[in-house]
């Protein structure tokens, strides 16, 4: 079986949770049967397939991750040859909102347009019930089901080994509250600052950012002028020092389809502190491989919990590496196998 699993833009993407969403599912899928097509276009792209009339390459189930004009083709071409057309809902109208300047504007013709684009699946793929429920109340109505994006563990391996080097490089000391992740309000950024003014520590965030004219003014104003116990590092070429560095990961995001990050770091046996919001309970418990905070005074209370009990630290992320092992890739690439196989053609020639 061919699978075109298509990512648009993934150039440009390479620093987001769908590139890595992306790039975990082919991973997991390497050992399997499963031929993997990640360009649908044969010649230089969409547009050179235009001109040359030659559109998509052969494929037997397209699986596509982003609902761009080029997806919008490759959809068009599925339905009109009788493919089954897999789309994966990493974007909602709800997570959208507080990423970019501008984006609350957009929300309502976001969510018509993506209610239309869902809709022509034979199956939508969501990482989790969350997602599933937001698409319901748009309304999509095809079948849907759900799938964690996983953690690559694997990649992870060794990240203790660069604790020393990334907390020289950075000049940190003591016990280190962090955040992993593109820069954005929507994941928290005034509560993460704020609370960093409510104490001691020293509070890191791991990620690019953006200053530029489509960045949301409370971005430029926090990054521009920090609290002077936070820094902002911008991309790191290894994630793992990020994970080795830190103590406590706190992630206060307001909206997640499931949470990549967190799960990286529950995977390095890292503290998690939580936002309380739906989708966590889906995978999450509190006090057993997290923390979860509904107020300000709750988030506080918990970092200075954490800081001044090691051992508080070590079982919750004893549990969390648990947790972490439940989204393994090897449980991906199962996972993706059985849906391809049960959307996909009895007979795989064309």
């Amino acid at each position: 079986m061919r699978v075109l699993n298509y990512l648009e833009f993934a150039s440009r993407l390479e620093r987001s949770g769908i590139y890595t969403a992306a790039q975990q599912q082919r991973k997991a899928l390497e050992e399997s049967p499963i031929e993997l097509l990640e360009d649908p276009w044969p010649g230089n792209g969409p547009l050179d397939g235009l001109r040359t009339g030659t559109f998509v390459d052969d494929y037997d189930i397209a699986h596509l991750h982003l609902f761009g004009p080029a997806s919008i083709l490759v959809a068009r071409h599925a339905r009109r040859t009788g493919r089954p057309l897999i789309l994966h809902a990493h974007t909602l109208r709800e997570n959208t909102i507080e990423s970019w300047r501008g984006t609350g504007l957009i929300a309502g013709p976001l969510e018509r347009y993506l209610r239309w684009f869902y809709s022509q699946a034979d199956l939508v793929l969501c990482p989790s019930q969350y997602a599933v429920d937001c698409l319901r109340d748009y309304p999509v109505e095809v079948p849907m089901e759900v799938i964690t994006n996983g953690v690559d563990r694997a990649a992870l391996e060794g990240y203790a080994d660069l604790r020393e080097e990334y907390r020289e490089r950075f000049d940190l000391d003591g016990v280190v509250v962090f955040a992993v992740g593109n820069v954005f309000e929507r994941k928290g950024l005034s509560t993460f600052c704020r609370l960093a003014q409510a104490t001691d520590h020293e509070f890191v965030w791991f990620g690019p950012y953006d200053t530029g004219p489509h960045s949301s003014s409370t971005v430029r104003r926090w990054v521009g002028n920090p609290p002077p116990n936070v820094q902002f590092t911008g991309w790191i070429d290894d994630i793992r020092g990020a994970y080795a560095a830190g103590d406590i990961y706190l992630f206060p995001t307001k909206n997640e389809t499931q949470g990549i990050t967190a799960l990286e770091a529950m995977a390095c046996g890292k503290a998690v502190v939580l936002r309380d919001i739906p989708v966590f309970d889906e995978y999450f418990t509190h006090d057993e491989d997290c923390l979860k905070c509904d107020s300000f005074d709750e988030f506080r209370s918990a970092i200075d919990r954490l800081a001044g009990n090691p051992d508080l630290r070590e079982r919750l992320g004893e549990a969390a590496k648990e947790t972490a092992a439940d989204h393994d890739l090897d449980r991906v690439g199962d996972r993706l196998e059985a849906i391809y196989a049960q959307v996909g053609p009895a007979d795989t020639t064309h």
